[in-house]
C-alpha cells in the first residue's frame, strides 16, 4: 500500500474500517487478492513473492507502505513485501517482531500490524522501530510517518470521517470509500511535500489515485469488521487493462480455533 486511512475503535457498529490504495510500477507483475496455500488472504507480488496487505484466520493483519526517500534506497536490500508475510506467518508479539526488523536491512518502510487475538494494533517503521500502539480514532498513512499531514492523507481521512458520519451500513460505506480512493485531484504546489523527487513527480504523487504513464494506483481495498458479530467484509478492486473486483466475506474474524 502507499496510502491508507483507517478508523480503529471509532464507530459504534464497525471497530475497524480501512480504505487503501496500492501504488506500484505498472509493469511489476502481481496477483489479485486470493487465498494462498497456507491460508493467507492477500494479493501477491509475483516478482519477490511478498505482499503489501494481508490477513489470516488467526487474527493477524498487516499492511506496508514505502517511505519516499530516494537517497536511502539500496538495490541489494531485501524486499519489503516479506515484512507483511513474516508478521502473518509468525507468532511473536509486536515488540519481538520489531526488534528483529531492525537488523533486516530493508529499504525505508512503514508497517501497520495487528493481532486481534493478543489485542495488539501498532505502527512501526524504519524511522520509528519500536511498536507504537494505535490509538482509537482515525489515522492515515502514506509515504511518511503515521498521520503526517500530506494533502492526500488529510483528504482521505476527511472522506473516511464523512463516510462514517453519513452511512452506517456496509454496502454504502464500500461504495463511498471506493469512490474516495478513486479521486485523481492533485494538490496545489504550495501544499506539496519535498521528498527528494522532481516537482512534476510530486504533483503526480499528490493525488489519492495516482495515474502516471509507468506508475500508478494498481488496486483499491476496503475492509470493514463489525464490532458485535466480528463479521469481516473485504473488497479489492484492481485497476487497469485487467480490471476486476474480488469480495471476501468472513462470518466471524478471527476464525475460532
Amino acid at each position: 500500500m502507499c496510502l491508507v486511512a483507517l478508523a480503529w475503535d471509532a464507530h459504534p457498529r464497525f471497530d475497524l474500517v480501512l480504505a487503501a490504495n496500492r501504488d506500484e510500477f505498472l509493469d511489476r507483475p502481481a496477483a489479485a487478492l486470493h487465498r494462498w496455500a497456507d491460508g493467507t488472504l492477500a494479493g501477491r507480488d509475483l516478482r519477490a513473492g511478498g505482499t503489501w496487505f494481508g490477513l489470516n484466520d488467526a487474527g493477524r493483519l498487516a499492511l506496508l507502505t514505502n517511505v519516499r526517500r530516494p537517497s536511502d534506497m539500496r538495490a541489494d536490500a531485501p524486499s519489503r513485501g516479506e515484512i507483511v508475510t513474516q508478521w502473518l506467518h509468525g507468532g511473536s508479539d509486536g515488540a519481538a517482531f520489531c526488534e528483529a526488523l531492525r537488523e533486516a536491512g530493508h529499504n525505508p518502510f512503514n508497517l501497520l500490524a495487528a493481532d486481534f487475538i493478543r489485542g495488539e494494533f501498532f505502527w512501526t517503521g524504519t524511522d520509528h522501530p519500536a511498536p507504537h500502539a494505535l490509538r482509537p480514532g482515525l489515522h492515515a498513512l502514506s509515504n511518511a510517518a503515521l498521520d503526517t499531514p500530506w494533502p492526500k492523507t488529510v483528504q482521505l481521512k476527511r472522506e473516511l470521517a464523512l463516510a462514517l458520519e453519513r452511512h452506517g451500513d456496509t454496502e454504502a460505506l464500500i461504495v463511498v470509500l471506493l469512490a474516495a480512493l478513486g479521486d485523481r485531484t492533485r494538490a496545489p504546489d504550495a501544499a506539496l511535500p519535498a521528498t527528494g523527487v522532481p516537482l512534476e513527480v510530486e504533483r503526480y504523487l499528490s493525488s489519492v489515485f495516482i495515474d502516471m504513464p509507468h506508475y500508478g494506483t494498481r488496486c483499491s481495498t476496503v475492509l470493514l469488521r463489525e464490532r458485535a458479530t466480528r463479521r469481516l467484509t473485504l473488497v479489492e478492486r484492481t485497476h487497469g487493462p485487467q480490471a476486476s473486483e474480488v469480495r471476501v466475506e468472513l462470518p466471524c474474524w478471527p476464525v475460532a480455533p
